[in-house]
């Protein structure tokens, strides 16, 4: 499978500091294709408003009208795999502008993790089971801590060719997953 796509141009990331564009690339992952008007449906913003985030998000590159079904227009993202932001400090403004991505992205996950705990009264026990928080520290080197989040991402690969519904076994959910790996500052 091709890998992510690594962007580290200061414009392409602020592209994406949006919230609403950050939604929109969510649900065009998804769902494979939208048009506006089902983007507008989902999202419960106007037609307008997603078409003006539908083209800006074409514009820097991650999506691209699909196929016309008829009359209507879809879009589709450009990757299936998504988008790595990687930080160069030798690019003036990629620092900053992945923080403020980060910020808004950790914002917006954090809201669905609330909602999904409120919730959790009305799940069946095997999904009450399956729901969990996780919260670790541990002592690594900078090149242990690359080394696990590259673990971590091999684990998802497996579950990868379920966006396509035939590869979904019965019963499954489309779950998320919201972890992070950062430092403390260093000890004096």
């Amino acid at each position: 499978m091709e890998d992510r796509e690594l962007i580290n141009a200061p414009e392409r990331i602020r592209a994406l500091s949006h919230p609403l564009r950050l939604r929109l690339l969510d649900l065009l992952g998804e769902h494979a294709e939208l048009t506006a008007t089902q983007c507008a449906d989902l999202t419960g913003e106007s037609v307008a408003s997603c078409s003006f985030h539908l083209r800006m998000l074409e514009k820097y590159g991650f999506i691209e009208r699909a196929a016309p079904r008829g009359r209507e227009k879809p879009w589709r993202p450009v990757t299936r795999r998504g988008y790595a932001t990687g930080i160069d400090p030798d690019v003036p403004g990629s620092v900053q502008a992945t923080v403020e991505l980060a910020r808004m992205t950790f914002q917006q996950r954090s809201q669905r993790v609330w909602a999904a705990m409120e919730r959790l009264g009305q799940e069946p026990q095997e999904w009450l089971e399956a729901t969990r928080l996780m919260n670790s520290s541990i002592w690594a080197t900078a090149e242990e801590a690359a080394a696990l989040g590259d673990e971590i991402m091999a684990l998802f690969e497996k579950f990868e060719a379920r966006d396509d519904p035939s590869q979904r076994p019965p019963g499954s959910r489309r779950v998320r997953v919201m972890a992070t790996i950062h430092s403390e500052p260093p000890e004096d």
